[in-house]
This record gives structure tokens, C-alpha cells and sequence, in this order.
């Protein structure tokens, strides 16, 4: 899964920190078992002495004097193990005490396994993405449980605003449970404050728990960044981020300042994603019309042509929930 430079240099931090907090907490607990017993540090050092004696036997080149030596230091060090145990025992502590005691007894807190990226990596490089997705969303990170279909009025129209709703949804629920590489685009439209990014959030969190790279922004911050990057005012690479990810969500689009910049980016970041088949959630408080007033004809036939439209109806749920 593709995971932006900052996740993976956050993710890889924390690796760090974790050997060397395992390792802190291991020299700790030898250095106070020492102190108080210097025949188990003695004991200790006979055992860590094995590998040096070990590749001087190895070097002579008598095959029986090898065999024999080699057999004669591994029952020492079988001894001296077995002499630091009872002591061990004796004190009422683990037998594996003087060992680190890695987070992940797999890789050690490597990250890595066999030549492969370990799972505990994985399941960081998820819980970091989803806590810098709660860092850079206006809201808390939401969840499908806490939309509330109630703030949508059943008696507005033919169609409902409740029913129009609880069809989204459904819909948004289901694309989250069954989120892969190949799922579809989808622009959210409609008025301020109908929950366009709260359900974005909702998909966002549970398409990250799955494993998959997410990237979530508002356009007009996505696209200021952009620009400094582009005018030599910032060396992030946020442009490998939004056209690599596995799921890209702009939030807002449409509210940022309108220049021939802007418009180029937005259309770079739409048609680049569609050539890669990458699915884009973008949501926009914009019509069709003022997509294609603000972006061109040829941003607004993408979205027509390319995307899963979702018209969001009701009244502002904030100002409902406010009163």
C-alpha cells in the first residue's frame, strides 16, 4: 500500500524509539540485577563470551579438534545459562529477564521480517495514517455509527431529504466495507453543512484500518501547499502524495482563491489519478455548472463522466445541531 513521506518517516520514528526504549529498559533491569548479584554478571559475561570463542574454533582446521571444542563450549554455556536461571528463580524473576523485550518478538522492532515489511509496521503505518488524518480534518475523525439521519427532514418534497440521505449512506457504507484499488470515484455535492465530510471521514477511517494509504485535505490547503512547493518556498513533496495514494479525499473543492495555478493543479491531480485508476473522493459545495464555471468544461465532463455523483440534500445539519 503507498503511505505519503511523512507516514512513513513518522512510522519509522517510532520503530526507533521502540528498540531503543526495549533496549533502555533491558540495560536497567541487568545493571540493577548486577549491583546486587556480581556472580550473575559474571555468569553473564561468560555466556557473551561464547561468540568470540566460538569464531576462534572455528578457525583452526583440525575438523575433530573443531567438533570437539565447539561441543565442550556449547554444554559451558548450557551450564552457565542454566546457573543464571536458579539465580534468576531465586530472586522470583523470569527466566528471560536480562533479555529485551521487543514490542514485536518477530523483527525485533526492525520493521522489517525475512526481507518483507513486518506486520507490526504495518499496523503503525495504519495508526499513524489515521492519526495524522484526525490532525488534518476540521473535524474529529467521524464514523458511519454517528450520522445521525434524524437532522434530515421526510416531509420536504417527493423524495425526501431523509430518504436521498439514508441512500448516500448506504452507499458511502458500503464503499468503505468494500474499498479496494479498483473502487469507484466519487464527488460529493451539495450545500455547506450536509455532511459531505463527515461521511468522507467515515470512509477515510475505516479504508485505513483496512491497510490502504489515505490522503485527506482541503482543496484550498492541498493546493497552497502545492504552490509553495512549486515556487521553491517549501521542500515537502506533497504532488507524489495526492497522485500516488491509494485513496485521495479533497475536501472543499471549489473554496480555494481561483488562479490559472490552481485550475491547472486541480485538473492535474483529477485526470493524473484517473490514468493511474486511482479512486479520488472529492466533495464541493459547487454545482455541475459552477464546477465547470470555476474549472472548465473539461474538469466538470471528468467528474460527470468518471465519477459516482452524490447530490446531498437537507438543511445545514450544523446550524441544527447548534440551536
Amino acid at each position: 500500500m503507498k503511505y505519503d513521506r511523512t507516514t512513513l518517516q513518522r512510522a519509522a520514528e517510532e520503530m526507533v524509539h521502540r528498540q531503543k526504549k526495549a533496549n533502555s529498559e533491558a540495560e536497567k533491569r541487568r545493571s540493577f540485577l548486577f549491583a546486587q548479584c556480581p556472580e550473575a554478571a559474571e555468569l553473564d559475561r561468560k555466556i557473551a563470551s561464547t561468540s568470540s570463542r566460538f569464531a576462534a574454533i572455528l578457525a583452526q582446521k583440525d575438523k575433530e579438534t573443531i567438533q570437539r571444542e565447539i561441543s565442550i563450549l556449547q554444554n559451558e554455556n548450557l551450564h552457565w545459562q542454566k546457573q543464571l536461571e536458579k539465580i534468576l528463580l531465586s530472586r522470583n524473576l523470569p527466566k528471560d529477564y536480562l533479555d529485551v523485550h521487543y514490542e514485536c518478538p518477530i523483527c525485533h522492532d526492525t520493521g522489517s521480517h525475512n526481507g518483507q515489511m513486518c506486520s507490526c509496521f504495518e499496523t503503525l503505518l495504519r495508526q499513524t495514517a489515521f492519526r495524522e488524518l484526525c490532525e488534518s480534518s476540521p473535524l474529529e475523525v467521524c464514523s458511519f455509527s454517528d450520522f445521525d439521519l434524524r437532522y434530515y427532514p421526510d416531509d420536504d418534497g417527493d423524495i425526501s431529504s431523509r430518504t436521498v440521505m439514508k441512500s448516500i449512506f448506504d452507499y458511502c457504507r458500503c464503499y468503505a466495507a468494500d474499498f479496494s484499488e479498483e473502487s469507484p470515484n466519487i464527488c460529493m455535492y451539495g450545500s455547506t453543512g450536509l455532511g459531505k465530510t463527515h461521511l468522507s471521514l467515515a470512509i477515510a477511517a475505516e479504508v485505513i484500518q483496512k491497510g490502504y494509504g489515505v490522503v485527506y485535505g482541503s482543496c484550498p490547503n492541498l493546493v497552497s501547499r502545492l504552490e509553495r512547493e512549486k515556487f521553491g518556498r517549501s521542500t515537502e513533496n506533497t504532488e507524489d502524495s495526492l497522485l500516488e495514494c491509494d485513496l485521495l479525499i479533497l475536501d472543499d473543492l471549489g473554496a480555494e482563491f481561483s488562479t490559472q495555478f490552481t485550475v491547472a493543479t486541480v485538473y492535474n491531480i483529477i485526470n493524473t489519478r484517473l490514468l493511474k485508476r486511482l479512486p479520488t473522493i472529492i466533495s464541493t459545495n459547487l454545482d455541475m455548472e459552477g464546477i465547470q464555471q470555476k474549472y472548465t468544461e473539461r474538469v466538470a465532463s471528468r467528474l460527470i463522466g468518471e465519477y459516482t455523483l452524490l447530490r446531498f440534500s437537507g438543511k445545514d445539519v450544523r446550524q441544527l445541531k447548534n440551536n
